[in-house]
């Protein structure tokens, strides 16, 4: 693996840091820990004596400058180690977009204050924003990432063979985030004393509709594993390739232990470190989805098929 790789890989995984200690802000409830001010914090560059709450916002702001100094430089390094039209600028260009986009969205939740106690559904929105751009600037770093080593690019015929899949899969996948991010925040806001008492506010007309929409999560994560882990198995089914195999290989185990995880977070009534443990998982599930659909529709069809399609 090149240096250039290593670094993008080091920056994808920087970055999922800063995207949990993000999940510990608004679990702990330090969204407002700098005030309505950004990017300062209470008005100032660094925070004198800081209160817990503003400590934790403050240091989520800090490792998110030192995520975008990193985009920016693999971008840079990108342009400059690679010939023109090659096609990890593309996923590296994505990168520097969705880090800022990462970042106006997040300077949206301060400024409008849809932070700390905040339950409205503009709040909700913002979040479900949120997720959906987390998730696509992970996939433009891993495809950077799996483009400085490899860059062969996606084949037409592989494509319309096991495009739609892929698709469908990443499209239920986003649908599970922005559902799993609703969740959370109605965890959060309405934390259940217990399983049943949480199940009977989940059914209740008269609760939140943050809380009402908890329900709907695990239908959809079910779902969405499902379709990954369908990805998965037609990859294993069509080639032999080994890195394509390890990598459908992790999206089926990565997509059970996420399901299993989801199961104890129910049970455990979603503690803080339980849900950042499952937000891992589910960015592993996620990042592993891309690689492998990037690895597996670049590779030529198998000679069994080739012949079929000739005769």
């Amino acid at each position: 693996m090149s240096r250039l790789a290593r670094f993008a890989w080091v920056t994808l995984g920087w970055s999922l840091v800063v995207i949990l200690w993000g999940a510990f802000v608004r679990a702990t409830g330090s969204g407002a820990g700098c005030g309505a001010h950004w990017p300062l914090c209470n008005g100032e560059v660094v925070p004198r004596a800081p209160a817990l709450e503003t400590a934790i916002e403050f240091t989520h702001r800090a490792t998110s400058g030192v995520a975008l100094l990193m985009v920016a430089a693999l971008a840079v390094w990108v342009f400059r180690a690679t010939p023109r039209r090659h096609i990890a600028r593309r996923a590296a260009s994505a990168s520097v977009f969705f880090i800022l986009t990462e970042a106006a969205v997040g300077a949206g939740l301060v400024l409008f204050e849809l932070v700390a106690e905040n339950e409205s559904v503009a709040r909700a929105l913002f979040m479900a924003v949120h997720l959906v751009n987390t998730f696509l600037l992970l996939a433009a770093l891993a495809l950077t990432a799996h483009w400085a080593a490899d860059p062969a690019p996606p084949r037409a015929s592989a494509l319309r063979r096991d495009g739609w899949l892929f698709g469908i899969a990443f499209l239920a996948l986003l649908l599970v985030g922005t559902s799993g991010a609703v969740a959370a925040l109605g965890d959060t806001l309405y934390p259940a004393r217990s399983l049943l008492g949480a199940l009977a506010e989940d059914l209740s007309p008269t609760s939140s509709v943050l809380v009402r929409l908890r329900l709907l999560h695990p239908i959809l994560a079910l779902a969405g594993t499902l379709l990954a882990a369908l990805a998965a198995a037609r990859v294993l089914q069509r080639t032999d390739e080994r890195a394509a195999r390890r990598w459908a290989w992790a999206v089926s185990l990565l997509s059970l232990v996420q399901v299993g995880a989801g199961l104890v977070n129910v049970v455990l009534l979603a503690p803080v470190w339980m849900q950042i443990l499952h937000l891992l998982l589910a960015d592993a599930v996620w990042v592993s989805l891309v690689v492998l659909a990037a690895r597996s529709l670049s590779l030529a069809p198998p000679v069994a098929a080739r012949a079929e399609a000739v005769a």
